[in-house]
């Protein structure tokens, strides 16, 4: 990877003190973007700038197309690296394929955990059944030879701890650690080391532990989510390479004690040339970019039945739950059921359908198919999520920064298949639904999101989590309404998420990249419609600001809704606020009891003379004619909007 140095004083730059201040600004990042220059690299022309005397704008520009070109570094570097596991998992399942050497294969996993983890050593121990102890079989950057002849007791040391409980654990500090049974052969082999902290996974052959795989640095660092679920991949292929050659070695030795050893040999070579083949077409799959039902029909011509991914509701749950226990394929009926998992969770199962007899080389091949599978899952769910991330801030950016460069903005969409230039709606969406407690709300959140971010990318639009809900900026094809799209959008998110959404839409925006203030205005209105329809009863709805009638225009316009509230009602608003009085509730029941006071003060549960010394104080605040038609209308106008305004002051 090249590292750029600052340009000589005397040479041009595409970052220069001509033209418009903001002109270019970003130019000179591209190029350190092209040239995969480092962080430093990209404050050169701020400080070149600086260096000048350019002008301030000149320099606030250059400033914020740093930070957006650091951000896409960072996304690009960080995409180099899913995509460098994922590389190295594929190599190392594709090694198995052609397995001739065990230690071989570790070596080379336990390199490439090092190398992804950027840890200072790597090392890998299997359990001595015959002995009843632990022994280091493989590692990496060690520079102890004690360290290296290591045996440790069963329940001993952090590899213990792992093998009792068939669970990673990390330890920042590893003689500070308590949880854990320390030994002073451990302890000796450690500090020899330099070890500090230490991350290990469990190797495990369906419910049994075989060893560890571990990764450690001679410093205090603290190990990812995403690292603990990589080293966790890297110790499932070490556990099938040893149980591919455990398998091997049961092959060779009962070979040897049969009589028709040819006729066997010639079978289990036709079947591990099957195994072969379907390995080698998975990895072809893999590397062309299919997907799980691609793999499930690989699979299907090589065992001579019909194998179907399925979700994981959709499988039988005993079954399902007992080959993710057993990490093996299970009979059911004359079905057998393989789980597609990754660190625990169930992402679905691989069905063979019509085959109560199974042969065990098939099994493995099934088996290897669902681990293949959970891999292209995960990679799948990875790159979804970056997407969503990319969407969410394109449209976090229209929402808030007003100085964005419209080409980038366009060219950024373009990348997401997403178009400004079109017709849209901007649609604020919430639950409304009851939460059991604060976790299940954040749960039900990040589900709306989810499901907003899928339609988002289905419709090529965009959305981002707002304000407790969800915003969605969607185009509006032809012959659609706003109040079509609120509509659709509440149904579809509802159906996903199981419980009711609320949508309000905002009247149709154009010219987004070049007006991005149309997409905040397209947002606050359609968050006042969402708030109506709340105020309304009609949760679980969708509607646009048309749908209120003249209530709605002054809801969708630039109108000043809230200087028309103060000039009407307002000297009565500040006279309850300062007094406690209940003027404004009287006044509406007023109007909804056909301004009688007769049947004002029974809506009131107060005598009739306590309703008319309130209207007569009414009188006084509002001015005599506050009762005439043209008045009254206005002051039951301005009453609604008091109402629905309440929440967002809240």
């Amino acid at each position: 990877m090249s590292r750029d140095h600052p340009q000589p004083a005397g040479r041009p730059t595409s970052g220069g003190a001509t033209g418009a201040p903001g002109a270019d600004a970003g130019s000179p990042f591209l190029e350190l973007l092209a040239r995969d220059a480092s962080a430093e690299a990209f404050e050169q022309p701020v400080l070149r700038a600086r260096a000048e005397g350019q002008p301030a704008e000149r320099i606030a520009a250059l400033e914020n197309a740093k930070l957006l070109a650091l951000r896409v570094r960072a996304e690009l570097e960080g995409r180099r690296r899913r995509e460098a596991e994922l590389s190295a998992l594929f190599e190392t399942a594709h090694d198995l394929a052609g397995l001739r050497d065990v230690d071989a294969v570790l070596q080379a996993i336990v390199q490439r955990a090092r190398s992804l983890l950027g840890t200072d050593i790597a090392y890998l121990s299997l359990n001595d059944p015959e002995r009843g102890d632990t022994h280091v079989r493989v590692t990496e950057g060690s520079i102890s030879a004690r360290f290296q002849q290591l045996r440790l007791g069963m329940g001993e040391g952090l590899g213990g701890l792992v093998a009792q409980t068939a669970r990673p654990y990390v330890t920042d500090d590893y003689f500070k650690d308590a949880r854990f049974q320390h030994t002073h052969a451990i302890d000796a082999g450690v500090r020899e080391e330099g070890l500090v902290a230490i991350l290990g996974v469990p190797l495990m052959l369906g419910p049994h532990v075989i060893g560890v795989l571990f990764a450690a640095d001679r410093r205090a660092r603290v190990f990812e989510r995403e690292q603990i679920a990589l080293l966790g991949s890297f110790a499932a292929l070490a556990a099938t390479a040893i149980d591919t050659a455990n398998l091997l070695a049961e092959t060779r030795s009962a070979l040897a004690g049969l009589e028709r050893a040819n006729e066997i040999i010639r079978d289990r070579s036709a079947v591990i040339e099957r195994a072969s083949e379907v390995h080698d077409r998975l990895a072809e799959l893999v590397l062309r970019g299919g997907g799980v039902y691609d793999v499930a029909a690989a699979v299907s011509e090589v065992l001579d039945g019909t194998v179907e991914f399925t979700e994981a509701g959709a499988a039988p749950a005993e079954a399902l739950e007992a080959s993710r226990a057993e990490g093996h394929a299970v009979r059911h009926g004359d079905d057998w059921i393989a789980a597609v998992a990754a660190g625990g969770e169930l992402l679905g199962a691989l069905v063979l359908r019509g085959h109560p007899r199974f042969d065990p080389v098939d099994q493995r091949t099934l088996e290897r198919a669902a681990m293949v599978t959970s891999l292209l899952l995960l990679a799948r769910r990875s790159a979804a999520e970056a997407e969503q991330r990319v969407r969410g801030e394109l449209l976090d950016d229209l929402l808030d920064a007003r100085d964005r460069d419209p080409r980038l903005l366009r060219e950024r969409a373009a990348r997401l298949h997403a178009d400004l230039d079109a017709t849209h709606v901007v649609l604020a969406a919430r639950l409304h639904g009851p939460a059991a407690d604060a976790d299940e709300e954040a749960a039900a959140r990040r589900r709306l999101w989810s499901a907003a971010s899928h339609l988002a990318a289905t419709r090529q639009g965009l959305a981002a989590a707002r304000d407790g809900g969800t915003v969605l900026l969607l185009p509006l094809t032809a012959g659609d309404t706003a109040t079509d799209v609120a509509r659709r959008t509440a149904r579809h998110l509802g159906t996903a998420v199981h419980q009711p959404v609320t949508v309000g839409a905002s009247a149709p925006v154009t010219d987004l990249a070049a007006c991005p203030d149309a997409v905040a205005a397209g947002y606050r209105e359609g968050r006042r419609c969402l708030e109506a329809l709340h105020l309304l009863g009609r949760d679980g709805d969708g509607a646009a600001a048309e749908d209120f009638g003249f209530l709605g225009l002054l809801l969708a316009g630039e109108r000043d809704v809230g200087g028309f509230v103060e000039r009407t009602i307002g000297p009565v608003v500040t006279y309850d606020r300062r007094r406690g009085t209940e003027l404004l509730q009287t006044l509406d029941a007023y109007f909804d009891s056909g301004m009688s006071p007769a049947r004002t003060k029974d809506a009131l549960h107060v005598h009739v003379n306590t309703v008319a010394q309130r209207l007569e104080r009414v009188g006084r605040l509002l001015g005599e004619d506050w009762q005439t038609p043209a008045r009254a209308l206005e002051i039951q106008l301005a009453l609604r909007l008091h109402r629905l305004a309440a929440p967002e002051r809240c």
